[in-house]
């Protein structure tokens, strides 16, 4: 079953020299308006993403240090401790 593909439109606002700049970016890029900011708001949710990654890494690894986890080799002994 194929589905269809809906598109909404959006406006925003911002100011008139932010807005001749992104024109200019989208006319030097070849894409359209729509395109252009397609593209940066994927590009900026993948950094969104990386960044929440990377605070969740951080966090994990404070539990592991905390709890005397360092090494692969200690993890596997964690991991398999109770089975």
């Amino acid at each position: 079953m194929k589905t269809k593909n809906t598109r909404a439109a959006v406006t925003i606002s911002m100011p008139q020299d932010m807005a001749e700049e992104y024109d200019r970016l989208a006319k030097r890029l070849a894409k359209n308006r729509s395109v252009l900011f397609r593209e940066m708001f994927l590009a900026f949710k993948k950094q969104q993403l990386k960044e929440e990654f990377r605070e969740l890494q951080t966090y994990g690894a404070g539990l592991a240090q905390q709890k005397g986890v360092f090494t692969e080799s200690d993890v596997e002994k964690l991991v398999f401790e109770g089975r």
